[in-house]
């Protein structure tokens, strides 16, 4: 399933994950709004063996064949510090 990502300008460590068909302009106006204008990162082939860094890829894969795009949010901190994420 291949599929294009693409960062917030306006909320930091947030991306959509786009179906391949899926323009990101047809996403709901709230979400949009509050995404900000999009900054393309990456084209991806999603398969169920994939591992990505912060998602379970067989959601993603889920949400883009429901939805059309998945939405990543920000890490929630953990208290080992293992996944802080570096300060902007």
């Amino acid at each position: 399933m291949k599929c294009s990502v693409v960062r917030s300008s306006l909320k930091d460590y947030t991306y959509i994950y786009l179906a391949e068909e899926q323009d990101f302009d047809d996403l709901p106006s709230a979400l949009k709004n509050t995404f900000g204008t999009p900054e393309a990162v990456l084209e991806l082939d999603l398969h169920p063996d994939r591992k990505l860094a912060y998602e379970d890829v067989n959601e993603v894969m889920k949400n883009l064949a429901e939805q059309g795009y998945h939405l990543q949010m920000p890490p929630q901190e953990d208290e080992t510090g293992l996944l802080d994420l570096p300060a902007k």
